[in-house]
Formats: structure tokens, C-alpha cells, sequence
């Protein structure tokens, strides 16, 4: 079978592993990987897709290695430490940059596909694609795991399937100039809320706030949009924005989810270019490795590929469904709203540390999201 997928980060690379036996091309936007990237977590089924693929010792060589989480306020106070990072539900919990993922699942298929960097998928007609490079090819099986800004859905099957949240999200590296030694702090404002994340030698900053007149073309307008959200907010935000107007890895957008239907015809979408369940879920790339999973298993069923692709939906939504919902339920509560809010939520980080139910208390918090991970069919 001749297999195209379109997209080489996560789910695209991942479904390449399984389906290694076919004559599998990935094509992909980017001249090439980019590294580094935010920090993404691997829990609940898809880590049993990681020990299936044979690579948990390797991710895990390749951990944040995130050993404690405290907050910090506005005048530079921290408070609430706690171990491991903040998002790591479970001690089997794997988090790792996304960038550093998608080389290792590079390099993994690299032998068996052929990857064509630096060009796109521009049109599909029946079974026939176009690519901007001016090169034409036919296949049987077209997989859209280009991301939330997915052209192969768009072409597809339509517009329509992005679910903004009304807020920004982005992300930068800066030096360490707080010292932070394998930590994570966590900066809550007023409907803002950020992660400054020790990693390396340096800082991965990862920042939410407002969304207002979003445009992702536009990149000197992104960082004009995170500068005036937290210019006012105290602590280290003068350096940590200066260093974010300069970042070459900047990158931002809406926190949004995708939904619609998954499979049309002999196209089937696989990761968030089907159902981002946005990154306050912390849930995307789990998802994306178990719909990788769950995709291949069916076409390699056996049975025809329209049966096959049909039964990925009826599998897969569910699972996804049951992760964006509560990522719909985290969002409510993610950012303060209100200084009431914003003082209770501090408050009880600080008394955290020194009540001994807290590990009970954070276990219940928890339970809807590990439940969620784990309810793959």
C-alpha cells in the first residue's frame, strides 16, 4: 500500500514505526526538525504504545528531569515546593521536549520512509496530490498529522474544526539567569498563568494569556502580544521578555481544540490536526501516539481500508473526546479571574507543603486526567 502522511512531528513519525512494511512517504513543511521545543508529557496508554515502539529507556534518557515545582509571585516570593515537575500526574510519567521526541522518532523510521523535507501538500483530488514543490503522486491512503493548522483537513474536510479558548500560548528559551537547577516555577497572575522551566543550561518559558486579534503569520505581533501581557507583572518578567523579543525558537498561538469527524473516504486525520485537545490538557502528545496506534492497528487488520479507517473513528473519538473534555474543565480554572481567586490559589500552595493529606488531595485533583489517559479502546 502506498501511504502518504503529511507531517513529520509526533503522530506522522509514529504511525511511519507501525506501518514500516508499506511504501510509506512523509512530507513535511519545515527544511528540517527543529529542536528544543516545549515540554510534553507521556502518560496513561501511550506509554504502553512508547514500550511497544521499544523506546522508553531512550525517552527516558532524554527527560526534563524536572526534580521540584514551586510558584512564585509578583515581588519574587516562592512558595508551594513540590516534587517532580508540575503535569507529571504519575511516577511512570515521562516528560520530555517535543522537539527531542520527534528527532527520535526521526530516527527510528528515517531508514524505512522517505521523508521530503521543505515542501507541503497543496491540493487533493480524489486520490491524486499535488505538492508546492510541482511534484504529482497517487496513493492509497492519505494521513493528515499536520498539526492544528492542518492543511490536509482543510482540504478535505473543510473549515470549521477549530475550537479557539480564548487565549494565547507561547513559548521561548532564555538564559538561566535564575539559577534554577532541574526546577520548574509557575508565575499566576490575573488570567495569565506561565511555567520557567529549568532545561539544560537554560530556560524554557512557556506563557498563557489573552488572545486578542491572534494572527499566526505574524510573528513580531505574537511577541508585541506576550510583552504587553506580562509587561506589568513584576519579578523577572523585564528580562524574561527582552529575552523573548530576540528568541529565535519563539513560537505562539491560540489554545484551541480540534473536532469534527476524523476519516473521510480513504483519508484519515491522526493527532492534533484531528483532535488537539489543547496544551492546558497536557494530553496532546499522548494522544497523538495512541491514534497513531489504534490507526495502524486497524489498517493492518486485515480488513478493507474503508472498514479499517471507519473503525479508527468509532475507537479513537471516544478516547479523544473523553481528553478534551477534560481539558474544557481545566481551562475554567486554569488562570485566575479574579484577585479572590488568584489569592486562595496561592494561599493554598503555600499551605500545601505542610498538610500532611496533601499528596490525597492532589491524587482526587488528578484522577479525572488519569482516567482519561488511560481510557483508550
Amino acid at each position: 500500500m502506498k501511504v502518504l502522511i503529511s507531517g513529520a512531528s509526533i503522530a506522522g513519525p509514529a504511525l511511519a514505526h507501525f506501518l514500516r512494511r508499506h511504501d510509506v512517504t512523509i512530507v513535511e513543511r519545515a527544511t528540517e526538525l527543529r529542536r528544543g521545543g516545549y515540554a510534553v508529557d507521556v502518560r496513561g496508554t501511550a506509554l504502553r504504545v512508547i514500550e511497544e515502539m521499544n523506546l522508553r529507556d531512550r525517552i527516558r534518557a532524554l527527560e526534563t528531569d524536572t526534580l521540584y515545582n514551586e510558584c512564585v509571585d509578583a515581588r519574587g516570593n516562592r512558595f508551594g515546593r513540590t516534587k517532580r515537575g508540575f503535569g507529571v500526574i504519575d511516577p511512570g510519567d515521562i516528560e520530555i521536549l517535543r522537539g527531542d521526541l520527534a528527532h527520535l522518532l526521526h530516527a527510528i523510521t528515517r531508514d524505512d520512509v522517505d521523508y521530503r523535507f521543505g515542501d507541503h501538500v497543496l491540493a487533493i483530488d480524489g486520490h491524486d496530490v499535488a505538492f508546492a514543490s510541482g511534484r504529482c503522486d497517487r496513493y492509497d491512503l492519505i494521513v493528515g498529522a499536520d498539526g492544528v493548522h492542518s492543511r490536509t483537513r482543510e482540504l478535505v474536510f473543510g473549515t470549521g474544526h477549530v475550537a479557539p479558548m480564548g487565549s494565547a500560548m507561547a513559548i521561548f528559551s532564555a538564559p538561566n539567569f535564575l539559577g534554577l537547577d532541574h526546577g520548574q516555577l509557575l508565575f499566576s497572575a490575573l488570567r495569565r498563568i506561565a511555567s520557567i522551566k529549568a532545561v539544560g543550561s537554560g530556560l524554557l518559558i512557556s506563557a498563557f494569556y489573552p488572545a486578542a486579534d491572534f494572527d499566526p503569520g505574524d510573528v513580531p505581533a505574537q511577541r508585541g502580544h506576550l510583552i504587553q501581557a506580562f509587561a506589568d507583572q513584576g519579578w523577572e518578567w523585564p528580562r524574561l521578555l527582552d529575552a523573548a523579543r530576540t528568541a529565535p525558537d519563539f513560537y505562539a498561538d491560540v489554545t484551541c481544540q480540534v473536532r469534527g469527524d476524523i476519516v473521510r473516504d480513504h483519508v484519515a486525520l491522526v493527532g492534533d490536526a484531528g483532535y488537539c485537545p489543547s496544551p492546558l490538557s497536557g494530553q496532546g502528545t499522548s494522544l497523538a501516539l495512541v491514534g497513531a496506534r489504534i490507526l495502524a492497528t486497524e489498517i493492518e487488520s486485515g480488513a478493507p481500508l474503508p472498514a479499517a479507517l471507519a473503525r479508527y473513528q468509532q475507537r479513537m473519538l471516544p478516547f479523544a473526546r473523553r481528553n478534551q473534555d477534560i481539558a474544557l474543565k481545566l481551562a475554567k480554572g486554569f488562570a485566575p479571574t479574579t484577585t479572590f481567586q488568584l489569592r486562595m490559589r496561592n494561599l493554598f500552595m503555600r499551605l500545601m507543603p505542610y498538610m500532611p493529606w496533601a499528596p490525597l488531595v492532589m491524587k482526587l485533583a488528578m484522577r479525572d486526567i488519569r482516567r482519561a489517559a488511560l481510557a483508550a479502546a
